[in-house]
């Protein structure tokens, strides 16, 4: 079984996100959206899409997302079968958080590392 396949996103928080989104558009051109964040649509080496985007996204320090974890940032690793993936993590003694949710934009897992930090686990939607 293939376990992560990429980054599908990752979030962190800010004291100001609103004043960190804009500096990093002014100075790093990140296209930052309405919803606080950004996609980056994947490519191959001639530039054309290549099935995938990573999201990108600041978010308030006061968002509860990343609980339990105390960590100020989240990343979301892409994955092929998500409830295989968290029946193995299970099984391998891993701190897997019971909730699985599963929408339009795919299913969702979590699983906490040694550290402490709260991973997420994605298996985007088919064609996704």
């Amino acid at each position: 079984m293939r376990r992560v396949t990429g980054i599908g996103g990752i979030f962190f928080k800010a004291k100001d996100a609103p004043a960190l989104r804009a500096w990093y558009q002014r100075h790093l051109g990140i296209d930052v959206q309405e919803w606080g964040g950004a996609a980056f649509t994947w490519a191959d080496a001639d530039g054309n899409p290549a099935g995938g985007t990573t999201a990108w996204s600041v978010m308030s320090e006061e968002d509860e997302s990343f609980a339990p974890s105390q960590a100020s940032f989240m990343i979301n690793y892409r994955v092929d079968d998500l409830h295989a993936l968290v029946a193995a993590l299970k099984a391998e003694g891993c701190n897997v958080l019971e909730k699985i949710d599963e929408s339009d934009f795919g299913k969702f897992a979590w699983v906490i590392d040694p550290e402490g930090n709260k991973v997420e686990l994605w298996e985007p939607p088919a064609g996704g």
